[in-house]
């Protein structure tokens, strides 16, 4: 059995198998009601056709996809075909439809997307034609851009409004409207529906639903993620940095050397020597959830679907370094995110029960549970959404906890209480946070590509935000991939890196927001129009670029594309960045062979 669909009555189950048959189960007895040979009239039949695909459509039509690369209509009352189209050059691999189900659309492995549209034959007017016959499935288009097996299609429709939590009162938000329209955002509203293709090439994109074939496909970050890499920067092993790398079952402990932190670097690449210093598996292959480094790199954890671990990585001489686990209170619940205090003696963890413990590792004891509430002044907390990410100032005095709805809990350490609570912000969720070194200001990025700062302290929004916020350049509003980090200069009170897995931008809160009009002609570039997507020849005349230093002057919101997809961006010193990459060809090298097409002439 390769794939199966229910009826909207729930009365009958469709399954498809490799022996290229469709069967109807009547689903309160599991009795078989009847099959279909779905082989007719298709490219394969028999033992050599396989039903990868069924889509089930409120009007009774039941759609198959096969490895024939055929796309058939089916009365699902009595099992006969519709109608076959065969316009995919190999198997058909999903099937979805939109929200009114008037549409569907096929992805197959010869990397096509194609759209059919219900229509009304001019037959219809004829008694004799029942009303599926007097309906056609037309053949409206296909878009190509997945270069490899297009393996899985869904529908989204973008929410218009989260309903209010109960007795929560919800505000109007009070801002003069953004005056920028951008391509994506001409098809891409709230409320509509819109559809997600992904594909071998490890690639997602969104289409407009409604007009599919009038507006080019949008590719997003396909994991818009907090890094899963920790670098402890002021790790005493030598001067050198030890970074932890997460992956699903394992940690990998690496010493990151770097020739000189103090000379900056024209040269991206050979400056950084990595060596492996320990790997740490999870009990029983379970998966990790979230992991954690201390500042100095001597202590390390890391919490699995059961319960959070704690280890010391001790140096033995020479090149020698082992793990060592330590001890943590019993019944600690697992953590969605976690951090050690700024001088490395709490291990802070954010529970699936919404709490947020601070577990002091000398004494192996709870010094404190925060339980966070959205009143400041209520007696008895609400039952509130887990935390999923922490961010720790660096005097190690604030903690901004965000939880699975972008709400932000600020908890003040010294006093231990709850000092602040920030609710979503214009509907985006936080894509990533960070404090200033040196002023303690709360830096928000948003997945509507927006930044805040926040003066803590004083609980309120700064000046920077107030007057920039939602007028912020174009091209930072088109920014290639979704925000997954930010890094800050170790001296600086005013700037910060944000960076995606495609690009990274330089932002000075000190200095004035330059729309993209007036910016010389050089840096007017959009920052997806900056990758490397248009023949070798751009290539190597951008690498050539890239190798020499530059010299000109360094505008606010500069951005760098990247070459290759960046898990990690971290700041070593003020004039050192360190930068962890995937090598794409070593992506690519991964793939599946494609669908093999013949090219007219060759």
């Amino acid at each position: 059995m390769l794939s199966v669909a229910w009826s909207n009555d729930a009365k009958s189950i469709f399954s498809g198998s490799s022996d290229g048959l469709i069967r109807c189960w009547d689903s309160t007895c599991f009795h078989e009601k009847y099959r279909i040979t779905a082989g007719l009239g298709g490219a394969g039949s028999g033992h050599e056709l396989c039903i990868w695909s069924l889509l089930f459509l409120r009007c009774g039509t039941l759609v198959s996809g096969d490895s024939s690369g055929s796309v058939q209509f089916w009365d699902s009352r009595h099992g006969t075909l519709l109608q076959a189209h065969t316009y995919h050059k190999g198997d058909v691999n999903a099937l979805a439809t939109v929200p009114s189900q008037n549409k569907v659309f096929s992805a197959g492995s010869d990397g096509q997307v194609i759209l059919y549209k219900i229509s009304r034959d001019n037959r219809a007017s004829d008694k004799e034609v029942t009303k599926e016959q007097a309906h056609k499935w037309v053949y409206v288009g296909y878009v190509r851009v997945h270069i490899h097996d297009v393996k899985a299609l869904t529908m989204a429709v973008p929410i218009c409004k989260e309903d209010a939590l109960p007795e929560e009162k919800t505000k109007k938000i009070r801002r003069r409207e953004n005056p920028l329209v951008f391509s994506y955002h001409k098809w891409a509203h709230l409320g509509v529906p819109m559809l997600i293709s992904g594909g071998d090439d490890t690639k997602l994109f969104a289409y407009s639903a409604r007009e599919f074939t009038q507006f080019a496909p949008h590719n997003f970050c396909p994991a818009p993620q907090r890094p899963l890499i920790n670098l402890a920067r002021d790790s005493i092993a030598y001067g050198d940095s030890v970074m932890l790398v997460q992956s699903a079952n394992w940690l990998d402990v690496l010493l990151v050397a770097v020739q000189d932190k103090s000379t900056p670097s024209t040269s991206s690449r050979g400056d950084a020597t990595v060596r492996h210093l320990a790997r740490l598996k999870s009990k029983g292959s379970r998966k990790i959830i979230s992991s954690a480094a201390s500042t100095n790199g001597m202590m390390l954890a890391y919490s699995d679907c059961v319960k959070p671990c704690l280890f010391a990585l001790r140096h033995n001489g020479g090149k020698k370094y082992t793990l060592d686990k330590l001890e943590l209170p019993k019944g600690l619940p697992f953590s969605h995110s976690m951090l050690f205090s700024a001088d490395s003696s709490n291990l802070i963890l954010s529970g699936y029960d919404g709490k947020i413990y601070v577990v002091d590792i000398t004494t192996k004891e709870i010094a404190k549970i925060f339980h966070l509430t959205r009143k400041m002044d209520a007696t008895t907390s609400s039952k509130e959404p887990p935390v999923t990410k922490m961010f720790l100032s660096a005097d190690g005095q604030w903690l901004a906890a965000v939880n699975c709805s972008g709400d932000i809990y600020i908890l003040n350490l010294e006093v231990q209480r709850q000092h602040w609570f920030i609710p979503r912000m214009n509907d985006g969720s936080v894509t990533s946070a960070g404090f200033c070194p040196k002023n303690n200001a709360l830096v928000v990025t948003t997945s509507k590509n927006e930044v805040y700062v926040f003066d803590v302290e004083a609980k309120q929004l700064g000046d920077w935000s107030k007057r920039y916020t939602h007028y912020l350049p174009r091209r930072f509003q088109e920014f290639p991939g979704e925000v997954i980090g930010l890094s800050f200069p170790p001296l600086s009170s005013s700037s910060v890196v944000v960076y995606s897995a495609r690009a990274m931008c330089f932002i000075d809160f000190g200095l004035p927001v330059v729309l993209d009009g007036q910016l010389p002609n050089s840096a007017v570039v959009s920052a997806e129009k900056t990758e490397s997507q248009n023949g070798s020849k751009r290539k190597l005349k951008r690498k050539s670029r890239d190798e020499q230093p530059r010299q000109e002057k360094r505008n606010n919101f500069d951005f760098f594309a990247f070459k290759d997809p960046v898990l990690f961006v971290g700041h070593l010193s003020d004039n050192s960045v360190l930068m962890v990459e995937k090598r794409w060809m070593d992506v690519v090298e991964g793939f599946g062979t494609p669908v093999h097409r013949h090219i007219y002439g060759t």
